[in-house]
């Protein structure tokens, strides 16, 4: 039944009672949005969240429950932590507007909206309350609140969320806090625009470590019923003898009567209501980094006229349209899950950062520009220039390209191509240069509606100017002077720093050879070939090296494990680095002794546990026996098994933080049967699909062909076969287990025929 609503001051919200009937594990369905399972990845450090959001948006409306409730929950303020959910807490205070997915640093998760029941309490140590019946799908979550029995439900569209709380009879409160969230930022200001609307902003920022990225979130929100008293609070600074004249000395002062604006690094809203047993109210957000009135503008192009059912079922629509793009056939239920999961995980980020107009923040700048595409943000390039941009260029092509353009108009902006970039801001997250790879691949797989000489200028930057003026390559000196990084601190990860430019140089010598500079690919091709001078035979890993060339002592190989520092080592061991040399694994053969040598020493990275699920080096791993003839068979063989191990249908799913969908990209290409394991190189790897028929939807505005089609035919009898006898590329036998990715999309069908022999 449909409950009436009273003194509405938005026009258009209906309140409705249709609760959805999604469990926190997704249930078995025929479209692929009912695959899907938000829980996946929201503990073991997987850092995912179960919020609502649409694909690839600003918005996303988040469960916080990571401050306060006492033993057993993960506290943000006690440990570590970078994400606002985790599935086995318990203490829920409130719904965060705008959080990331899959990253390693606290940042967002602010605007924490909360409903409560009885007299108002304003300390959120206080007011939070353990819940239960957790539903998720795709656009959607809810549950209830023990200590309350109000039913809380939120769902979003890309720029704005709408949450619906359901009251029992009494004192319903909505609070709004403002000086709580993942941010290590303080500052908010808001103010009341009428009874039912207010508007305001919040200081985010200083991600990773960086105390200068900072940048402000805008805010309306809007009620749609008038409350019967409302107000702010703020948190007061201790006193001494000022105390006897202020009775609101370090405490939270509850302001009643006050309506201008107010500011502090601790302040909120809070709205009362007197409320019928089931009456429902609406909260709808709309958010912009640009000013409040694109947030008001952003809300109302968004909401006007719409329910809560319309936004969350468009919702639910514009994710099943994308995750459409690969229909798969066969496999298990189990898999199934596993894979649109990733894919869902996949579409979080990059996210929009332009809001409706076109407007966004420009670069490290003041400046307010205007996008005629879809300006995005939150550029994790370290982990997603390895798969999920060579994923996005092959399903969605389009979001590739306006991806490119917004890194170009980066560069336009700041004079650099981005290297971690969050909302207008260069955090220097991580090392490399890894925009160039991203790019040069987009550029090979024919996407080229961008400024190509803006684009060679930018990476030939970067490439060369010496470290004191290079924001990517700091310690660029050295690695023109001596083709390595040698270590002159502790722990200054100067292999990692190296590996990642021979990279991006091996990338950047293909893409000067096709623009002609012959003179530039020779230099840059070149210099690619130092990984060379970090081989130690004696351990036969890579090892630091000093200055004077001699190797850094002492040394363990397999130092570094689960984030002990590590001399000349990021985030891993020398096992996890020593194979990461995907532009010349034959070359790395070579000075490892040859073919059996190399490929003896990689099976026991395998045999041994030394490879980490986790990590980006080391990911493609796996792939690179394909690169030897007769070794194949042991790809296909240890792909399979790794998928089956680390993902799983479950909310420790996820190996690890999924690095905003790296670790989801791997898990969908190691699913439908190839994978890019060289950045920049326009190639796959093929390998055993996990599904009997996979058909991937091609955008007719940038490939010929309108699908294709990968189909995986058993032995006689329906064995599970693991190993690839014969590849087809349409009619045509196909030799190998690499694949260009021209050949890729021209050829309508990939057809696999399995067998049980090696």
């Amino acid at each position: 039944m449909m409950h009436l609503m009273k003194n509405s001051c938005l026009g258009g919200l209906l309140a409705v009672l249709a609760i959805l009937p999604t469990t926190g594990k997704a249930d078995t369905g025929q479209e692929p949005v009912d695959y899907v399972n938000p829980f996946v990845g929201t503990t073991n450090y997987g850092t995912t969240n179960p919020g609502a959001l649409c694909p690839q948006g600003m918005m996303s409306v988040v469960p916080f429950n990571v401050m306060g409730g006492g033993e057993g929950n993960r506290d943000k303020d006690k440990t570590w932590w970078s994400t606002p959910y985790e599935y086995k807490n318990t203490y829920f205070t409130g719904y965060a507007h705008g959080s990331l997915s899959g990253v390693g640093c606290p940042e967002l998760g602010s605007l924490l909206l909360m409903p409560t029941a009885g007299p108002l309490e304003v300390d959120y140590l206080k007011y939070g309350s353990s819940y239960k019946d957790e539903k998720a799908t795709p656009g959607y979550y809810s549950n209830r609140l023990v200590k309350y029995d109000i039913l809380t439900e939120v769902t979003a569209t890309p720029r704005t969320g709408r949450a619906r709380f359901t009251f029992k009879a009494g004192q319903g409160n909505i609070l709004l806090n403002l000086g709580e969230g993942l941010t290590n930022e303080t500052g908010a200001t808001v103010r009341f625009v009428n009874e039912c609307e207010i508007e305001g902003t919040k200081l985010l920022g200083t991600f990773c470590y960086n105390p200068q990225a900072v940048f402000p979130i805008y805010f309306v929100m809007r009620l749609n019923k008038t409350p019967k008293s409302s107000g702010y609070w703020k948190q007061m600074r201790p006193m001494q003898v000022e105390a006897q004249w202020d009775s609101t000395a370090g405490t939270k002062k509850i302001y009643t009567n006050y309506r201008r604006e107010i500011s502090g690094d601790d302040v909120g809203v809070w709205f009362t209501y007197d409320t019928a047993e089931g009456e429902q109210v609406e909260v709808s957000m709309g958010i912009s980094f640009v000013s409040i009135e694109n947030a008001r503008m952003n809300l109302d192009a968004e909401q006007e006229g719409k329910s809560f059912e319309d936004i969350r079922l468009a919702a639910r629509k514009a994710w099943n349209d994308d995750l459409s793009r690969i229909q798969v056939e066969g496999g298990t239920d189990e898999q199934k899950h596993v894979f649109y999961t990733a894919f869902y995980h996949l579409l979080i980020h990059p996210n929009i950062l332009n809001d409706v107009n076109g407007q966004y923040p420009a670069m490290e700048s003041d400046q307010i520009l205007t996008t005629k595409g879809n300006r995005y943000t939150v550029f994790s390039l370290w982990d997603t220039y390895r798969n999920v941009h060579q994923l996005m260029t092959l399903l969605f092509p389009d979001r590739q390209m306006d991806m490119v353009n917004t890194m170009l108009g980066m560069y336009r902006e700041h004079g650099w191509l981005p290297k971690w970039e969050l909302y207008g801001r260069e955090t220097l997250t991580m090392e490399g240069d890894p925009s160039i790879p991203i790019i040069v691949d987009t550029w090979f797989k024919g996407l080229r509606d961008f400024d190509v000489n803006l684009a060679y200028e930018a990476m030939y930057k970067s490439a060369t100017l010496p470290g004191a003026d290079n924001l990517m390559r700091p310690d660029a000196d050295d690695y023109y002077s001596l083709g390595y990084v040698p270590i002159r601190a502790k722990n200054d990860n100067s292999v990692s720093h190296a590996l990642e430019y021979y990279i991006a140089d091996y990338a950047l010598s293909r893409f000067a050879d096709a623009l002609g500079k012959k003179d530039d690919a020779k230099l840059f091709y070149k210099r690619s070939l130092g990984y060379k001078n970090y081989y130690c035979p004696e351990f036969g890993t890579f090892r630091p090296k000093l200055p004077d060339g001699t190797f850094y002592s002492p040394f363990d190989p397999m130092q570094g494990a689960n984030f002990e520092e590590n001399p000349g080592f990021h985030e891993g061991n020398a096992w996890n680095y020593t194979f990461y040399v995907p532009h010349d694994v034959k070359g790395l053969a070579r000075l490892m002794g040859g073919r059996k040598a190399f490929v003896n020493k990689l099976q026991s990275v395998f045999d041994n546990g030394r490879y980490d699920p986790a990590n980006e080096p080391d990911i493609a791993y796996p792939y690179l026996f394909s690169y030897f003839p007769g070794e194949e068979w042991r790809t296909q063989e240890l792909v399979p098994r790794l998928v089956n191990a680390h993902f799983k249908n479950a909310p420790n799913g996820i190996p690890g933080n999924d690095d905003t969908g790296t670790m989801s990209a791997w898990a969908i290409f190691s699913m439908i049967g190839f994978y890019p394991d060289c950045p920049g190189v326009p190639e796959y790897t093929l390998t055993t699909p996990m599904f009997d028929k996979v058909t991937i939807k091609l955008d007719p505005r940038y490939y010929k062909e309108s699908e294709l089609v990968i189909t995986a035919h058993k032995p006689a009898g329906g064995s599970a076969a693991s190993y690839i006898g014969e590849v087809k590329l349409g009619d045509k036998k196909h030799r190998g287990f690499r694949i260009t990715h021209d050949e890729l999309i021209h050829a309508h069908t990939l057809d696999f025929y399995l067998t049980n022999d090696k």
